[in-house]
C-alpha cells in the first residue's frame, strides 16, 4: 500500500482524535503504532485484545536520550490533556514500557441516529520505547537493550507484524522487511534464519495467525521449521528435568497454547502445528496423534479444558505438564488420569459384563477411590481410554445413583449408630441397587 493513499490518522475501530492525541502527546518525539494494529489497518480488520476484547493499540516510542521515561512521559502528557480518562496505568521500568486502559468519552465521537457512539470507548494501549534484542541463548529470554523504531521492528517475528505506522498530521507507512507483499501473498514469512531457535514460541504464534487469518507459512519458514526441530538447537532435551527447560520450551509456550486453545480457532491452528511438525515442541507423542481433534471435541462436551485434553496423549504427560508449569489442577487431573488407567489395565479389560470381569457395584468402587476425581472418568472417555460403555454408564447414571434409604431412616430401624458399621450398610445398600443395573 502507497503511504500516500493512508487517510491521515484513520484506524478501523478507533477515533481519530484519539490518534491525533497521541501523536500531540509525544511532541516532537516520534511515536508510531506497530504490530497487529497496523496489520489489522491493511486487511481492514479492527485490531482487538485478545482476552479481553477490547480494541488494543501497541505503540513505540523513539528515545530521545531519556529512554525509560518516554512511554511513561506520553502516559502522563495524554492525561493532562483532560480529553481522554486513564483508567489504569501500569509502568514496567526495566522495558520502559506502560500498559494502559483509558476511556475516551463518547462526546468525543461520532453518533448513530439514536445517539449512540459508533465506536468503543474503552482502549487498551501497550507503549513501549523503542528496543532492540538478541539471544545470547536460544530458548531463553533475551537481552533488551534501547534502540530506534527500525530496531525495533527488526525484533518481531513475521514480516506482516514488522510494519510501523508513524503517527503525524500525515501519517508514514514503514515497511523494511515485506510485510504488505506477504499480506497480499496470504503469507507467513519469519524475519530472520534464526527465529525459531531463538524463540520457539513464534510457531506457536504462527499457527494462531494462520487459523485467524488463513495465511500459509513461506516455504523458507516451513524450511526453517523443520531444519530446526530436526537439529534441536536448545540445551534442554527431553528426559531433562522439568524445571530446567528454557521459558521458551517451558512458560511462555504454555502462554501461546493456552491464547491458540482459548482464543483462536483451535481446530485450523492444532492442524498448522502438527502440518509443520512443530508439535514435537511438546512431546513426538501428540506430532504423531491422529485423534487430537475427537479429543478435544469430547473434552468440551464433558465441559474438561482443552490443555488437559490435548497433554494427555503426551508419551509423558506429567513431565510435560510440569515444563509448561500447568495450573496444579490441572496437574493434578493429569496424575489422576495415569492412576485412572493404571487401575483399568487391570480391571478394564476382563470377560465379564461390559468387558470389565466386575459387577456394576465392584465397577463403581473402583471409579470411585480416593483421590479418584470423577473428571479423570471424563477425560479418560475423551482420549479412548479403557472400556467405553461402563465408563459412559458409571458417569451418566450410576455415579448418581443413591439408595433411598437414608443413615437416619438405618438408625430409627435397624438402632445403628454413626459410625463405620452404618457407612458400611449404606455402602451395601448402594452397591445392591447398582447391582440392579446392567451394563
Amino acid at each position: 500500500m502507497d503511504p500516500s493513499a493512508l487517510p491521515p490518522l484513520d484506524l478501523p475501530g478507533v477515533p481519530p482524535r484519539l490518534l491525533e492525541l497521541l501523536a500531540a502527546s509525544a511532541g516532537s518525539t516520534r511515536i508510531a503504532l506497530v504490530g497487529g494494529a497496523v496489520r489489522d489497518l491493511l486487511l481492514h480488520r479492527v485490531h482487538h485484545d485478545p482476552w479481553r476484547g477490547l480494541p488494543d493499540l501497541d505503540l513505540v516510542v523513539e528515545s530521545d536520550g531519556a529512554a525509560l521515561a518516554a512511554a511513561p512521559g506520553l502516559a502522563r502528557r495524554l492525561a493532562a490533556g483532560g480529553e481522554v480518562r486513564l483508567q489504569s496505568c501500569r509502568e514496567h521500568g526495566l522495558y520502559g514500557t506502560v500498559e494502559i486502559e483509558l476511556e475516551f468519552p463518547a462526546g468525543n465521537q461520532a453518533s448513530d441516529p439514536s445517539g449512540q457512539p459508533t465506536l468503543p470507548t474503552t482502549y487498551l494501549l501497550d507503549v513501549a520505547t523503542a528496543r532492540q534484542e538478541h539471544y545470547p541463548v536460544p530458548g531463553e529470554n533475551p537481552v533488551v537493550r534501547f534502540g530506534s523504531l527500525d530496531d525495533d521492528l527488526a525484533r518481531r517475528d513475521f514480516s506482516i507484524n514488522a510494519m510501523a505506522l508513524v503517527l503525524a498530521d500525515r501519517p508514514t507507512l514503514l515497511d523494511p522487511h515485506g510485510g504488505q507483499q506477504d499480506l497480499r501473498r496470504r503469507r507467513l514469512r519469519f524475519l530472520h534464519a534464526g527465529s525459531v531457535r531463538d524463540d520457539p514460541t513464534r510457531l506457536v504464534r504462527g499457527a494462531r495467525y494462520s487459523a485467524r487469518l488463513g495465511f500459509e507459512l513461506a516455504e523458507t519458514s516451513r524450511e526453517q521449521v523443520h531444519a530446526t526441530l530436526g537439529s534441536w538447537p536448545w540445551d534442554w532435551r527431553r528426559g531433562d528435568p522439568p524445571e530446567q527447560a528454557p521459558p521458551a520450551l517451558g512458560t511462555r509456550l504454555r502462554m501461546e497454547l493456552q491464547l491458540l486453545l482459548e482464543r483462536e480457532c483451535w481446530p485450523q491452528a492444532l492442524q498448522a502445528l502438527q502440518d509443520w511438525g512443530a508439535l514435537n515442541l511438546l512431546d513426538p507423542a501428540l506430532q504423531a496423534d491422529c485423534c487430537w481433534r475427537r479429543r478435544l471435541r469430547w473434552a468440551e462436551r464433558f465441559g474438561l479444558e482443552r490443555m488437559v485434553a490435548l497433554l494427555a496423549a503426551a508419551e509423558a504427560p506429567l513431565a510435560l505438564a510440569e515444563r509448561l508449569q500447568l495450573p496444579h489442577r490441572q496437574q493434578r487431573l493429569l496424575a489422576a488420569l495415569q492412576q485412572l488407567r493404571a487401575l483399568l489395565a487391570v480391571h478394564g479389560s476382563g470377560q465379564g459384563p461390559g468387558g470389565t470381569g466386575l459387577r456394576v457395584a465392584d465397577w463403581t468402587r473402583l471409579l470411585e477411590a480416593p483421590g479418584l476425581p470423577p473428571e479423570a472418568v471424563a477425560l479418560a472417555l475423551a482420549a479412548g481410554i479403557g472400556p467405553r460403555r461402563p465408563l459412559l454408564r458409571w458417569w451418566l447414571r450410576w455415579r448418581h445413583l443413591r439408595c433411598a434409604i437414608t443413615a437416619a431412616d438405618l438408625i430409627a430401624r435397624e438402632g445403628l449408630r454413626p459410625g463405620p458399621a452404618l457407612g458400611s450398610r449404606l455402602r451395601q445398600l448402594r452397591g445392591e441397587l447398582l447391582d440392579g443395573e446392567r451394563f
